[in-house]
């Protein structure tokens, strides 16, 4: 019998034939030489049997030990085994030859990396003969120590710690080619205490895979007109700069990191070039000024050494320059003038010469502390203050100016309800008389006790509420308030003349209200008499009345009402309309009358004093009578005096006071000083 073996044979002729107590031989990883596996039992040849008769094939099951009639169990058993080891040499040269033709490269490493056989596909893939790869670490023939999170995962897969990774890398073939590797390393089985652990590592050549994604990706992220990078692309860049900290490198000086900046332009009067000459013209001129805009980014003067732009069309005709490692505000600034100069020549379009020009947002910061949507904020109001302020320029983000429209949006968002919540109250300024200094009446103005601004007067949120139409309400609200209080001080003061109230509305609670029938029932509820409640509009407002907003001047003032013009001089001053209106008052605009003045060391101006004099004249002649705000000085007064002017307002006579003051000041000595 061929593999009888050398060793001591074991019992023969037991009555079960069962052998004795098996030892495992397995079946391990081809070595060098590929002429025997691992494991074998001492004193064990090639396809015999183990030293104890007990051996296992090399799957690890046990022999099946035949028992025929007259047959000797053990000797079966001999032949079984030999059968079994012939068959394992067989499989183990087969696995070596399928390793090596395998078209896949792969490589058997152990436990610290080296290289203990590769294919003869993995040496082509690194143009390198499969036989000179053994001993060599893997790692430096693939890359996988190049960061610190790809080689501990390596790591860990050698140690026994990880059940598999996977990473791609940049190979370089010797030849100069580079190619995209997917490198996937897994652990062998078979590894024992006994036996060193292996991880089989298989390489895939998957560029044209990367090289198709990337085509893909690219068609994705850029604009088909303008070939730049597409919104995506540009937040998707944008949100890489500001998530990733400045590089630090303690064994170099210092760099100027952690600045960034961005000019956001949007060409003026585009749209018209769409509607009149076609969308095809407009797509040329949209790539034209994205060709200049790239050649502005890559070669103008100012540009810091080593920082990177970005030119992105953010959609429309709005477009992006992105200014990595910016050197500050100056080099933002200094990009925004080129590229309007560059804007500002001709572009000729298949024989169109086209002239166009563009309004940029310039708006410089750290990185430190500024997110995406923070930066596309500044930039987006700081190129609406570039179109506001006249177009064709860039402005810097201003954040005093920023701070006063957040503060503004803040109040237009919040003044409707401040009104239920009753954050306003009023107070009241008096009008006196110029000829004797007696009380006539006040003018109610408007305050708003804000909880996070404290308290504002008129001109922070009366125009809000004029563009948001909220003026409406709080107009009928302040007309109410003030009629209910002058109604107070006539019934607690019966033996006085009772005193008239001025009210400012605005020419929007004339369009968007029944003014006439919220006075009518306002007066009705308050048992206020019609002709001691003055109304006060601008001027502009007034003289340009017609249609419904006379009509209802003209019935209020039927109704009994004075309607006083608020400002006047400063505005159109049609004095021919003006004797069609239902005017009883005239206010003077306080310029005129601050020229009056000789504390401030200046003369009074003859001229002020001509106008308002003839001013006043006129008025009179018209049967109105003259009022004159911000009367300040005792001189002022008794010029104003002898010019004619019926009363007075302003700080000489007090400022605006609480209720409870005018109520001390009825009946009192003259107010002038």
């Amino acid at each position: 019998m061929s593999g009888t073996s050398e060793g001591p044979r074991a019992p023969a002729g037991t009555a079960s034939g069962t052998p004795a107590a098996p030892v495992t031989e397995r079946h391990a990883e081809a070595s060098g030489d590929g002429d025997r596996s691992r494991g074998e039992h001492p004193g064990a040849r090639p396809g015999g049997p183990a030293e104890d008769g007990g051996e296992q094939d090399v799957r690890g099951r046990p022999p099946v030990v035949a028992h025929g009639p007259g047959g000797d169990g053990a000797g079966a058993a001999r032949d079984g085994a030999a059968a079994s080891a012939d068959g394992a040499a067989a499989e183990l040269r087969d696995y070596h030859a399928a390793f090596n033709a395998a078209t896949l490269p792969m490589a058997v490493v152990d436990g610290r990396g080296k290289i203990l056989r590769a294919n003869e596909a993995l040496g082509a893939l690194l143009g390198a003969a499969a036989g000179a790869l053994p001993q060599r670490q893997a790692c430096e023939l693939l890359d996988l120590a190049g960061d610190e999170r790809t080689w501990l995962a390596y790591r860990e897969v050698l140690q026994g710690r990880r059940s598999r990774f996977r990473c791609t890398r940049r190979v370089k073939h010797p030849d100069g080619r580079c190619l995209w590797a997917e490198v996937t390393v897994v652990p062998m089985t078979g590894a024992s205490a006994a036996e060193p652990a292996r991880v089989l590592l298989t390489v895939a050549d998957v560029s044209d895979r990367l090289e198709l994604q990337e085509r893909l990706r690219h068609l994705q992220m850029h604009d088909p007109v303008t070939r730049l990078p597409n919104r995506t692309l540009f937040f998707e860049r944008l949100a890489s700069v500001l998530e990733t900290p400045p590089y630090q490198d303690d064994s170099m000086p210092p760099r100027q990191h952690g600045r960034i900046g961005l000019c956001y332009l949007d060409l003026d009067g585009f749209k018209a070039i769409n509607d009149t000459l076609g969308h095809r013209t407009g797509d040329r001129l949209l790539a034209a000024v994205a060709a200049r805009l790239t050649d502005c980014a890559e070669n103008d003067v100012s540009r810091a050494a080593g920082g990177s732009r970005l030119v992105a069309r953010l959609g429309g005709d709005e477009f992006a320059i992105l200014v990595e490692d910016s050197a500050g505000t100056q080099e933002l600034t200094d990009l925004a003038r080129s590229v309007l100069a560059a804007l500002q020549q001709p572009f000729d379009l298949a024989g169109q010469r086209l002239s166009v020009s563009a309004s940029i947002g310039v708006v410089e910061r750290p990185t430190a502390g500024t997110s995406p949507t923070g930066l596309m904020q500044a930039a987006d109001t700081t190129l609406y203050w570039a179109k506001a302020d006249g177009k064709a320029r860039w402005t810097v983000f201003d954040p005093e100016r920023n701070a006063h429209r957040m503060t503004r949006q803040s109040l237009s968002s919040t003044l409707r309800p401040a009104v239920e919540r009753g954050e306003f109250t009023l107070e009241y300024q008096p009008l006196v008389g110029m000829a004797d200094g007696v009380l006539r009446g006040v003018e109610a103005l408007v305050r708003w006790n804000h909880p996070q601004f404290g308290v504002l007067s008129p001109n922070r949120f009366v125009g809000i509420a004029e563009e948001d139409g909220s003026i409406v309400q709080l107009g009928r609200w302040v007309l109410s308030t003030a009629c209910r209080q002058a109604r107070r001080w006539q019934l607690d003061h019966p033996g006085e003349p009772p005193l008239f109230i001025s009210v400012n509305v605005a020419v929007r609670q004339v369009w968007d209200s029944d003014l006439v029938a919220d006075v009518a029932q306002i007066l009705a509820e308050t048992q206020l008499a019609p002709g001691l409640l003055q109304l006060e509009l601008t001027e502009s407002a007034v003289m340009g009345s017609a249609g419904r907003p006379l009509r209802a001047l003209q019935a209020l003032s039927d109704m009994g009402v004075r309607i006083a013009i608020d400002d006047f001089g400063t505005g159109y001053s049609n004095l021919a309309y003006l004797s069609r209106l239902p005017v009883s008052v005239l206010k003077l605009d306080g310029a005129f009358v601050r020229g009056f003045r000789y504390e401030d060391g200046t003369h009074p101006s003859p001229a002020d004093e001509t106008i308002v004099e003839a001013m006043v004249q006129l008025a009179h002649r018209l049967g109105l009578t003259v009022t004159a705000e911000c009367v300040e000085t005792a001189g002022q007064a008794e010029r104003l005096r002898r010019i004619g002017c019926d009363t007075g307002q302003g700080w000489l006579y007090s400022r605006a006071v609480t209720p409870e003051r005018i109520a001390g000041l009825i009946g009192s000595r003259p107010l002038e000083g």
